[in-house]
């Protein structure tokens, strides 16, 4: 995402730093304001014929308002988020973290005023910032699909399963769901879909590079497990492509030396100078 980077070098002194902590914390203002006063939750939706009559902070101010009620796993689950979302930030930078949240929130504002101008709905009870999570959950899932979490607390799972449930159950949401559902998933969700398209290596779908592949594979095969001879090591945990198959290698062009990471730890590790 060559874009982002020349952006980060012009206006990454701007970006917000531990947004996922200011979004928690903006969630807590939201529960304090709906046992405070509940009757204020109302001036706070996202509600295109309140906002075409003035009421302009409602752009921004639906933020506030939490995605799920209060109660223990809720604050279990706002951890989870706050969690994985530091780890994207730390991963990608805090520019491009600020940038896929905000390009959500964008495109949010942007669905429910199609969903009022076409079809005539203030769509103000369906927009929330359920998707905001889940966009900071599926994100993370394309990131790390081979980290493992406890589902439910006992069973160990890798998040990339996990990334194609939550899919799958919003395509079949869209598909049984009316026109509206539609837009507001679609439009929720299109900062997601942007990244996950722009993440994507089509070219190792090609016929070429699919054979190729297949041939790295079949060599690597052959190499005698008594020797202990491997093709790829990874400089920070050590696996190799003898762990497994799924693994992939990269060398970083950032480090000054010739040094290979795993998929798991290219975006992650500390970059090697030269003394």
């Amino acid at each position: 995402m060559n874009f982002l980077n020349k952006w980060e070098q012009k206006y990454g002194r701007y970006a917000i730093r531990n947004l996922p902590a200011i979004i928690i914390a903006l969630y807590v203002a939201g529960y304090l304001i709906e046992y405070l006063c509940p009757s204020l939750v109302w001036y706070l939706y996202l509600s295109p014929t309140m906002i075409l009559r003035g009421q302009i902070w409602r752009l921004i101010t639906w933020i506030i308002i939490p995605p799920y009620s209060l109660d223990v796993f809720t604050i279990i689950t706002l951890y989870f988020y706050f969690s994985i979302g530091r780890t994207l930030e730390q991963t990608w930078g805090s520019f491009q973290f600020n940038v896929y949240i905000f390009s959500g929130i964008l495109f949010t504002v942007i669905g429910a005023f199609l969903l009022y101008f076409i079809g005539g709905i203030d769509g103000y009870y369906y927009f929330s910032t359920y998707y905001v999570c889940m966009s900071i959950f599926l994100a993370f899932a394309v990131t790390y699909p081979d980290m493992q979490v406890l589902l439910m607390f006992i069973i160990p799972i890798k998040m990339k399963w996990l990334g194609i449930v939550y899919g799958a159950l919003l395509v079949v949401s869209a598909i049984t769901g009316s026109w509206a559902t539609r837009i507001v998933i679609f439009a929720s969700m299109l900062n997601f879909i942007i990244y996950f398209l722009m993440t994507r290596n089509i070219k190792r779908y090609t016929p070429h590079e699919v054979h190729r592949r297949s041939e790295f594979k079949r060599q690597v095969k052959k190499v005698q497990p008594g020797r202990g001879d491997t093709r790829h090591k990874c400089a920070i945990c050590g696996r190799t492509e003898k762990d497994g198959d799924h693994l992939e290698f990269r060398y970083c062009s950032k480090c000054e030396g010739n040094y290979e990471y795993c998929q798991d730890h290219l975006f992650t590790h500390q970059h090697r100078k030269k003394l």
